[in-house]
């Protein structure tokens, strides 16, 4: 898997986005995410999800897939990286949630790719925090949707 990260503003190497700044609306930034049949099984082995589904192209088809699939848990895991690199600290992510609406097929050769892009949709002052909205797509169609992280920044 390889990734590659667009911050939208520039900041000092270093330093975290502060409360004060931000306002909804604001980008935080893009990250296209590739996929290939390697790191599935890279990640089945560390996840211990061995399902066919992620391996098997004759299985995954029979099952009425368009093909082998990315697991949906690398792919959730994968596009919050934009939001750790933009925070600055992957433990100021205090809650993260999506819903799965779309398979991510990944071909035999070659790549599948995510992109992801994300935009504060709410600060809450008082808790110290903001919801960052990202949208996650491949091909153009949305594969996961509803998908937000709630991150804890300095006022």
């Amino acid at each position: 898997m390889t990734a590659h990260t667009e911050q939208t503003e520039a900041r000092p190497a270093g330093t975290r986005p502060r409360l004060a700044d931000l306002a909804v609306g604001d980008e935080i930034g893009t990250r296209t995410i590739e996929f290939d049949r390697s790191r599935l099984v890279r990640y089945a082995g560390a996840s211990g999800d061995l399902n066919r589904i992620h391996w098997d192209q004759a299985f995954a088809e029979g099952v009425g897939l368009p093909g082998v699939i990315a697991h949906g848990m690398l792919t959730m895991g994968s596009v919050v990286g934009l939001v750790t690199e933009w925070a600055g600290d992957p433990g100021a992510v205090v809650d993260y949630a999506t819903r799965f609406s779309r398979p991510v097929p990944v071909p035999a050769d070659g790549v599948a790719t995510v992109e992801v892009s994300g935009k504060i949709g709410a600060v809450d002052a008082d808790a110290g925090t903001v919801r960052v909205d990202l949208t996650v797509t491949f091909e153009g169609a949305k594969v996961l949707m509803k998908t937000q992280a709630v991150v804890r920044l300095d006022a």
